[in-house]
């Protein structure tokens, strides 16, 4: 099945209540890991390519987004391409135009009353174009290397009566909340706050979006998943994964074709997908 729209694949996880996952995506062995993984576990997935993967890749969105295109209209299953973290709104507007079917609008780090305004413009233009949108409301921390902030700073949580007046006012598709999760964590310690994620589901009439999965243990996934959570981000996880595999294969000095640690990295990272994926059914 080719490339299918974020906004039909998180419309169908609402209804089915499972949870979809958007996993990153950094090289091509990336997504054909993360496709793997999904076609293993008979589910539908996003290819994830954020601000900073596309910074890595010199800039250039093209190159990335054609693999990610390749290998989506290849896959058995429906998947579909996220534009996430975005905050250079020159990055956003080329997100149609390069095949993807969303893109998250991050400008959690501005005021309120900024955040509004940056998001509500950038969403107006997406939906002319055909974009699911996501937004953030409170900061997830960890993201390009910050320390996660602490549970009770300003700004680490969001609030419930908030978010209702920023989806209203931004008309963004799915809102990524802070309750809990951290960018970039290897171990999953992450304790997540259920109770505001009950009330977060009750003030918003669009899918929650929980950043920082890596680090959230399985156990409190699926309970974010039973309080409202619909899209779940995971990506250093997957580097944990391959980077294990990588080291193990090059304990052998002779080993200098980079076929050789690549194969054991990209099986490491579809089996971490398929295992998140059955976290998520």
């Amino acid at each position: 099945m080719p490339y299918a729209p974020t906004a039909e694949i998180v419309a169908a996880a609402v209804g089915a209540g499972f949870g979809v996952a958007a996993f990153n995506v950094i090289g091509l062995e990336h997504a054909e890991a993360v496709v793997a993984g999904a076609e293993r576990a008979g589910r539908p997935v996003l290819l994830q390519v954020s601000q900073n993967a596309v910074a890595f890749r010199g800039g250039r969105l093209g190159p990335i987004a054609a693999a990610c295109r390749a290998v989506a209209a290849a896959a058995a299953g429906p998947v579909g391409l996220h534009l996430d973290h975005v905050e250079d709104e020159e990055l956003a507007r080329q997100a149609a135009d390069e095949g993807f079917g969303s893109l998250m609008i991050d400008a959690s780090r501005a005021s309120f009353v900024e955040n509004v305004a940056r998001t509500r413009a950038l969403a107006e233009w997406a939906h002319s174009h055909g974009l699911w949108v996501e937004a953030e409301l409170g900061e997830v921390g960890g993201k390009a290397g910050a320390p996660p902030l602490p549970a009770h700073a300003p700004g680490a949580r969001t609030d419930p009566a908030e978010a209702r007046k920023y989806v209203a006012a931004t008309g963004v598709d799915g809102l990524a909340v802070a309750v809990g999760s951290a960018h970039a964590m290897t171990e999953r310690t992450a304790s997540i706050d259920t109770e505001l994620v009950v009330r977060l589901h009750a003030a918003v009439p669009v899918p929650l979006v929980l950043h920082g999965s890596s680090g959230v243990p399985d156990d409190e996934l699926q309970a974010a998943l039973r309080a409202g959570i619909v899209k779940v981000n995971v990506g250093t996880a997957l580097n944990v994964a391959a980077t294990a595999a990588v080291r193990e294969r090059l304990t052998d000095p002779k080993v200098t074709d980079p076929r050789k640690y690549l194969a054991p990295a990209i099986e490491a990272m579809a089996a971490e997908v398929e295992r998140v994926l059955t976290v998520l059914g």
